[in-house]
């Protein structure tokens, strides 16, 4: 027997959000994941690394998944309650996380790092990127696309105007990091299938990925929850298209 709305989102509106673990949509919804392994590649470059930042590590999930870590570590984090997450996982492995307000100038001296990873940055401080570089550094970062699930925005919100459908382009980040003077040596872009099997799963995203649709509670959008639930209900999973880009960069010397 099916669960109820009521039930289904009260489950969701009570979880936790804080991390960026996903664990939790496990059996309600999935996500294709890119092909190019972002969390395999990111440990090779932090086998061979000697000072490594993360920025924005989220809770640290990520990081803490490689199998080897640089000599010296260390992950940026703003929202508190990751930050005390993050703290909780990494500090065990060595990684020193400083919280920080995601606002220039990142909270190190010129030429710190010859490894800075990103996993989905909300925003990326390109000048800052290049400053704390060593010469011959890399930035390597897995960011979200223009447009992304956008199926689900515009259910909530309507129709999207095109500077916001295409907001995070590829191409600017590009034009961003040779601004700074890094060069581009990689960049590539999919489109994932993702499906949200039930509407306990819309409300936890919803909740988690703060910024698709601003402001979002339970009470606002009553009404539209309990008419896409009908719909998976009657017609099956909602399907949306997630957009991920990968981006390597490096800074001369």
């Amino acid at each position: 027997m099916s669960r109820t709305f009521d039930h289904l989102v009260a489950e969701a509106e009570s979880v936790s959000v804080a991390g960026w673990d996903f664990s939790w949509l496990d059996g309600r919804a999935t996500e294709e994941r890119p092909s190019w392994g972002y969390q395999r590649s990111m440990g090779e470059r932090l086998a061979v690394a000697t000072a490594a930042l993360d920025v924005q590590t989220g809770g640290g999930e990520v990081l803490a998944g490689v199998p080897k870590l640089p000599p010296l570590a260390v992950a940026t984090e703003s929202w508190p309650p990751n930050v005390a997450k993050a703290t909780r996982l990494l500090h065990p492995l060595g990684v020193v996380v400083v919280a920080d307000e995601d606002e220039p100038p990142l909270p190190f001296g010129d030429e710190a790092f010859d490894l800075v990873v990103s996993r989905h940055p909300v925003t990326v401080w390109w000048d800052e990127i290049a400053r704390v570089l060593r010469p011959g550094g890399t930035y390597f970062s897995q960011q979200v696309g223009p447009a992304s699930v956008f199926e689900l925005v515009e259910f909530f919100l309507g129709p999207q105007p095109e500077e916001v459908r295409r907001a995070r382009h590829p191409d600017d980040a590009r034009r961003d990091a040779e601004s700074a003077g890094l060069e581009v040596v990689d960049l590539r872009a999919e489109s994932l299938r993702t499906e949200f099997h039930d509407i306990g799963a819309v409300v936890y995203f919803l909740r988690k990925v703060i910024w698709l649709v601003p402001g979002f509670t339970v009470a606002q959008y009553r009404d539209r929850l309990r008419e896409l639930h009908d719909r998976i209900e009657a017609e099956g999973p909602f399907v949306a298209r997630t957009t991920r880009f990968l981006v390597e960069a490096r800074k001369p010397g």
